[in-house]
């Protein structure tokens, strides 16, 4: 019974330790990230089963659960506010929130356009943090992220209707920019920025008619990883 009763004590130390390494605001598992996970697993499954209608309607507490994240691991560090990060972050809770309705013309364009400003929130922080010299130092990312923008536009065009074209085309312009700034950034950065581009490719394959099994939730896996790693990825350090 001693055994036991030890065994016992030990195991609620333990989850006790677990349970405030999940909780403090120091980044280092945070109870934000905790609410993102299971905000994420649920609306894959809602995606895979439907993905349009009520059971998606956690979709738009994903990105203010990363915000949230973002703010606690500076609790500590006693930095200002990533205002890049936030503002995308931000953009982006309105472009998922507009895109439940993508069905809908006016619906799709006005969340190509808060993501357009997500794209362009992270490029400025990018360079902020000294993408430009990273690229200096290898300029084939910025040759092949223009070479790739390229092809895909060429492939994707002729099936879009012709006033989607130039939107499309502008907004995966800026979609590149960021993903190539990313890249100039770290390797966190760039794999995230390339996840993000790959299911904004998809995106962009599924208007121009191109459809497959799965393509959904392909899609939001692709972006709830990229911002993911994104977020957790962004310096603690005033830039």
């Amino acid at each position: 019974m001693t055994i036991f009763a030890t065994a016992l004590e030990r195991g609620a130390r333990r989850t006790r330790r677990a349970a405030a390494r999940l909780t403090r605001p120091d980044g280092h598992g945070g109870g934000a990230l905790v609410a993102f996970g299971a905000l994420a697993a649920a609306d894959l499954l809602a995606t895979a089963r439907r993905p349009r209608g009520a059971a998606r309607a956690g979709k738009p507490l994903l990105m203010p659960a990363l915000a949230a994240h973002a703010l606690r691991r500076r609790e500590t560090a006693d930095v200002p506010a990533p205002k890049a990060l936030l503002a995308g972050l931000a953009c982006a809770t309105a472009g998922d929130t507009a895109l439940l309705a993508d069905e809908y013309e006016p619906a799709f364009l006005l969340g190509m356009a808060a993501f357009l400003g997500t794209q362009v929130s992270y490029t400025a922080g990018y360079v902020r943090q000294g993408a430009l010299k990273g690229l200096r130092r290898r300029p084939w990312i910025a040759a092949a992220g223009l070479a790739g923008w390229a092809a895909a536009n060429a492939a994707i065009a002729p099936g879009l209707e012709k006033r989607l074209r130039a939107p499309v085309a502008g907004y995966s312009l800026a979609l590149t920019a960021m993903a190539v700034t990313a890249l100039g950034t770290g390797a966190r950065a760039g794999t995230g920025a390339l996840a993000f581009l790959g299911s904004d490719l998809l995106i962009g394959l599924q208007a121009a008619g191109h459809a497959f099994p799965g393509q959904e939730v392909a899609i939001m896996a692709g972006y709830l990883f990229g911002q993911y790693l994104i977020t957790t990825g962004w310096p603690v350090t005033p830039v």
